[in-house]
């Protein structure tokens, strides 16, 4: 059976910021980075899973979309492979492009189904905050982003086909996957600069 803890790993999150820093530039595909490490960390803890190897697990995700955008995770095996991350690790991060890009991992573990489902959901939210007069996270409810999720022609790059096959996978209903993704977002606010004006 596969081992998904954080002794397989060979940096500490710290090291994992610095090797994303190096990769990526763009604030906002940081601040992608860091939301879909907080909605991993989040869904680590529900599950019962180490927490710190889901967390590593999202926030390099996107490790080489900003260099290679066109031929997004056909060069990430390489670069995480170079610093010591093991398959394991290294599929779990290819499993989020399924169907979408030339690698074709699909996702198996429930991490691994988290982060598909989850990964384009964080960008729906984000949409929908920037939406809000007080373009906080805080204060957004699960009812508001379904209602922009219905609206395909809002934020229209989020493949929401992708969301509900995520919802599949984890049997999970749409309602009940938005609002423990926003309860994730809402515990790192301030990070991703979604805390608004909120109090």
């Amino acid at each position: 059976m596969t081992s998904y803890n954080s002794d397989t790993l060979p940096l500490n999150l710290s090291q994992a910021q610095e090797l994303l820093e190096e990769n990526v530039t763009n604030p906002s595909q940081l601040m992608h980075a860091h939301a879909v490490q907080a909605v991993m960390e989040h869904f680590a803890v529900k599950y019962g899973e180490d927490e710190n190897y889901w967390a590593q697990v999202g926030l390099l995700h996107d490790i080489d979309y900003e260099k290679f955008p066109e031929e997004h995770l056909e060069h990430t095996a390489p670069l995480l492979r170079e610093v010591g991350f093991d398959d394991a690790f290294i599929n779990a991060v290819l499993s989020h492009g399924w169907g979408l890009c030339k690698v074709d991992v699909e996702p198996d573990h429930v991490m691994e189904k988290v982060l598909y489902a989850t990964d384009e959901l964080t960008g729906l939210i984000t949409a929908a905050v920037y939406m809000r007069p007080d373009r906080s996270v805080l204060t957004i409810e699960t009812k508001s982003v379904k209602k922009k999720f219905k609206n395909k022609k809002f934020a229209a790059g989020v493949d929401r086909d992708v969301i509900l096959k995520g919802c599949e996978m984890l049997d999970m209903e749409l309602d009940e996957l938005i609002r423990e993704t926003i309860l994730a977002m809402r515990s790192a606010a301030d990070d991703l600069g979604l805390s608004g004006k909120a109090t």
